[in-house]
């Protein structure tokens, strides 16, 4: 079986890089994608959605958090910044629990519980820069992660 994710987004923080203790790099960031609805479709607001800045349609955004690896990690940490727009394909990761995918579930500061779904880029592609920003390109295919490799044992 393989699975695949593709994203297209804006890039919600500056990347992260650090390295393994074998000095793999491995770069973080966060992608937020949005789900539109016509408010002429669906005129009453769903349950946990907004409005949109124009009052024509209702959205939901959509964090997910990437994980680019080796060269991949390199070249995002270099060239991709807050608020460019990118395609990622890549792979979700989670928690494996009896047999089945879930997401990784943590208390953020506020106490509240939260849950998400990690995605391991192979492939990055920056669409569009911010304003006054320098042309971008396309990074190349990324790698997975050494076999059995814990992300928790990475120094941060």
């Amino acid at each position: 079986m393989f699975q695949r994710v593709t994203l297209i987004g804006h890039v919600g923080q500056e990347p992260q890089m650090r390295y393994t203790p074998d000095g793999t790099p491995v770069t973080s960031f966060s992608v937020a994608t949005k789900t539109t609805l016509s408010k002429d479709r669906t005129p009453e607001c769903p349950a946990g959605w907004k409005e949109s800045y124009n009052g024509r349609n209702w959205e939901l955004t959509t964090w997910w958090r990437v994980t680019a690896w080796r060269q991949l990690a390199e070249t995002v940490n270099q060239y991709l910044s807050k608020g460019m727009q990118v395609f990622v394909e890549g792979e979700v990761r989670g928690e494996a629990k009896d047999g089945k995918q879930e997401p990784r579930v943590w208390t953020g500061n506020d106490g509240v519980p939260r849950a998400s779904f990690e995605l391991t880029a192979r492939t990055v592609k920056f669409l569009g820069a911010r304003a006054g920003a320098e042309p971008t390109g396309e990074g190349p295919a990324g790698e997975a992660p050494p076999e059995g490799f814990e992300e928790d044992t990475l120094p941060f």
